[in-house]
């Protein structure tokens, strides 16, 4: 099967949530209720399955996480850059800079579980699990921290009682321990994991926004560029330098390439910050990865 085709299924969805929000109105409140769902019940089940029944090759999969730790922190700085390029030091520009910065390396992380499984079923979604599990966390305190509105405690406290991370840690603790799951414990958590994929995807195309953007074209063209062009290319140079397994190619190049977080917008109206611009950025990114995504999964395959 093409890539193309094998990813089509989850943008079909994407399509589907555009689609509902439009037209049968179902009410904001619905919809946050239904992502609400999704993050807190839904995706740490699937996390928690896959990492804990999955058996990892500890060698080769530290080698995957350096790749994308290392292409991690050069999306941030690559993104922080746009303070001096595109002169946001000051006024309202500042403001826009510290709104919009965070999309050039948060990660959608519906769409990454979903195409992970598509790859690889439970070995796919388990890897990606890993490189959300240590990237939630760090993403989200540099998101915080160009926001410059909270305290370093309480980004810890979030980070702590963040579902995504707990269930991963959870998993992999379940995993090294060598516990092995009841059959009807295994399948509660499988079709929760089977919800989670569709309805994740859905809340993201219940979300697209394509109206509002600013006229910083120069700093939404950079980001966008970091996140869907410049992050990927530096993972697969550093898979290739590691000679990493084909699978885990496939998911540290995923990964890095994904469209922006959709929580980064509530991020920003939480915090004071500019709401437009994040939206035209998730909405943006999410649409053009259709395009980059398989064109990146067929030159690493």
């Amino acid at each position: 099967m093409s890539v193309a085709l094998l990813l089509l299924p989850d943008f079909l969805l994407i399509l589907l949530g555009k689609l509902l929000y439009r037209h049968l109105r179902f009410g904001d409140d619905f919809w946050s209720g239904m992502e609400r769902i999704v993050f807190f019940v839904l995706f740490p089940a699937l996390l928690f399955h896959s990492t804990a029944t999955t058996r990892f090759n500890f060698g080769t999969t530290g080698d995957m996480l350096i790749c994308g730790m290392v292409t991690f922190g050069c999306g941030i700085i690559l993104g922080f850059l746009a303070r001096w390029l595109f002169d946001a030091r000051s006024g309202d520009r500042a403001m826009l800079f510290a709104s919009g910065v965070q999309t050039s390396f948060r990660f959608n992380s519906y769409i990454a579980l979903a195409i992970a499984g598509r790859l690889s079923n439970n070995d796919g979604i388990a890897l990606m699990a890993l490189l959300l599990g240590i990237h939630v966390p760090i993403a989200n305190a540099a998101a915080v921290y160009a926001l410059a509105k909270h305290s370093n405690n309480h980004v810890l406290r979030e980070m702590a009682r963040n579902p995504l991370i707990i269930a991963t840690l959870s998993g992999l603790l379940f995993n090294v321990l060598g516990l092995q799951l009841p059959e009807f414990a295994a399948m509660t958590l499988t079709r929760l994991g089977n919800a989670s994929i569709a309805l994740g995807l859905i809340s993201v195309g219940a979300g697209l926004r394509l109206s509002g953007a600013s006229q910083e074209k120069g700093m939404i063209t950079w980001w966008l560029c970091i996140k869907l062009l410049i992050m990927p290319a530096i993972a697969w140079m550093l898979a290739l330098h590691y000679d990493l397994p084909p699978l885990q190619r496939q998911i540290v190049v995923l990964f890095t390439g994904l469209p922006t977080a959709s929580s980064a917008f509530i991020l920003a109206t939480r915090l004071g910050g500019s709401g437009a611009i994040v939206a035209f950025l998730i909405s943006a990114s999410t649409l053009l990865s259709i395009v980059t995504l398989p064109l990146w999964l067929l030159l690493v395959r």
